[in-house]
This record gives C-alpha cells, structure tokens and sequence, in this order.
C-alpha cells in the first residue's frame, strides 16, 4: 500500500501548527462535505481522507508517530522482499528499535497497543512485533465527523430544537440557549462507523452565530443604538425599545447628552446551562435631527438660538 502524505491531504506544511491544520481541514471538509457534492464518489473519497489525515496529524502523540515512520518509510520500502522480511511479516527486517519508547529497544511496533488507524497503517503494522499476530483485524472506533450549524441571535436566545443533515442522515438536536460562537458540541456515535464491531465515532458539531444589525454581543451582554429625537432628549419623555424578550419603554431624563448609554439588566442572553441567568442589554442613546424643516420650524429654531447665543 502506498504511504499517505497526509500534510499533501491537508495542504499544509510539516511545520503546520494544530490551528493552521484545523484551518485547513475545516476549509477542505466543508469544501468536499458530501451532503455539498451529493452523489459525488471523489468528494466522498477525499472527505474520508481529510478525516483520516485529521485524525492523526491533530492528535500530537499520533502525529509524532507518524512523522518518525514517515521520514523512513523508502528505508522501509527497500527491505528485502520489497517490504516483507522474515516469515513474510511487514518490515520483518527492518530495525524498529529506534521508534520504541521503553529503554532498550526491545524491535516492538512505534505505534501504541490498542489505537485506532487507517487500513494504511494496519498493513504496515498489524502483524508486526511478537504476540501482535491477527491485530488487524481489532475492533477500531470510527472516525469523528465535523460539520457546521448557523443560528440567528435569536436561535440563541430561544433554543430549541433544530434538525442537521449530516451524509444524508437527518439529525434532530437540542440547541440549549446561550450557545456562543465556534463553540462545539459532540454527538456520540453519530460519526464514522466502527471497524470489526468496533463502536462508531462521534459526530462535532461547530456553533457559527450570525451576525445582527441591531445588536453587538460580548460574551451574554447586548450592546443596542437607539435613535432619540432630540426634543424627547431636551425634554424627557418615554421611548419605546425592541429587545430580544419583547417591547420595553424606558424613561428619558430631560437633557439627556448624545451617547448615553443606559443598562437595562437581564435583558442580554441567556447564560449557557445556567437557568435562569442573562445578561445584560446597554442602550446607546443617538440624538437625530429632524428633516426637511418648513419655514415656520426654521423661524422658531432662529429663536431659539437667539435665546442662546453662546450656543
């Protein structure tokens, strides 16, 4: 079986940090998702690969397994017998005592008892190491799938159920209110299925928040602008505010300065898990100017500032 470059799959470099591999298998996964490229055989091959090279390069005890074998693997390649030694064991004949983690040697495979990998890594090393013969065949948990949710504010602040195809399975979940952005939760079992009876994957689920024009989010706060008029602001009154909850009316002092802000508490979102608990909401008081004045506006205003001529 051919090596698998799995930093090619990703399209990063070795040097790749974990950030800039989830970048890219994120960017690619969505690229290659078969419910995007339905019926599409090389879509799915390829969104198979990028789990697979995901679940090794963002796991750093795999990754640096992988990176040792990978460095050698034309060594391995050219063992006698075009990569099978003695007793026709997968690189029988090759000196495995570099990779082992246990003081001396001892030539045991450079992967871990029990962990779960590709059928490129089972070829090279199911068989290899004494007392290893049939590991092969092991049960192997599945594969995790990725897959993205957009909510709209009010999603977060509501909750409530949604349904999410993910490779043409229709999933009903619970969105809890409060959720935040790039935040993830994971459904077990609902990813790639189990090798040999083993138990399938999880399926993670990534949380992307809509942006809204009305309101600015910092953490479960809302930040809201309200134009006032500026005779409600020179000479108080009530002033009507839409709020995620439902309509409000606050109280305007007279006077009140352009960029008031004002806070109205428990009116944000809902804290994740916390019953019972918001945030707050902060209004940022706009002054607005009336328009198109008529000829009489125009005169009274005259007046006005004749009474005030320091303005």
């Amino acid at each position: 079986m051919d090596y698998k470059d799995y930093y090619k799959v990703l399209g990063v470099e070795k040097t790749a940090t974990p950030e800039q591999i989830k970048k890219a298998y994120r960017k690619l996964a969505r690229q290659h998702h078969p419910d995007v490229n339905p019926n599409d055989k090389g879509a799915e091959q390829k969104f198979k690969e990028l789990n697979e090279a995901n679940e090794v390069l963002s796991d750093p005890e795999k990754r640096k397994k992988y990176d040792q074998f990978g460095a050698d693997w034309q060594h391995y390649q050219q063992q006698p017998g075009g990569g099978a030694g003695r007793g026709g064991q997968p690189g029988a004949g090759f000196d495995w005592s570099q990779y082992t983690q246990g003081p001396g040697g001892g030539g045991g495979s450079p992967f871990g008892q029990g962990e779960d990998f590709s059928d490129f890594f089972g070829s090279l090393f199911g068989n290899m190491g004494g007392g290893r013969a049939g590991s092969g065949s092991r049960p192997g948990a599945g594969g995790d799938y990725q897959a993205e949710l957009e909510l709209t504010l009010e999603d977060v602040y509501h909750g409530g159920p949604r349904t999410i195809t993910v490779n043409g399975k229709a999933l009903r979940l619970t969105i809890l209110p409060g959720v935040a952005d790039g935040q993830t939760i994971r459904l077990r079992d609902q990813g790639g299925p189990g090798r040999n009876g083993g138990p399938s994957g999880s399926l993670l689920i990534t949380f992307r928040i809509q942006p809204d024009a009305r309101y600015a989010r910092t953490g479960n706060d809302l930040t809201q602008d309200v134009p006032v008029s500026i005779y409600k602001a020179l000479l108080g009154g009530e002033q009507t505010v839409e709020t995620l909850s439902g309509s409000v009316k606050i109280k305007l002092k007279p006077e009140t300065a352009n960029g008031t802000r004002l806070r109205l508490k428990g009116k944000g979102l809902p804290v994740y898990k916390k019953e019972g608990q918001f945030g707050d909401l902060y209004l940022r008081l706009n002054l607005t100017l009336p328009q198109h004045l008529t000829d009489l506006e125009k005169e009274l205003i005259q007046q006005l500032a004749a009474l005030r001529p320091e303005a």
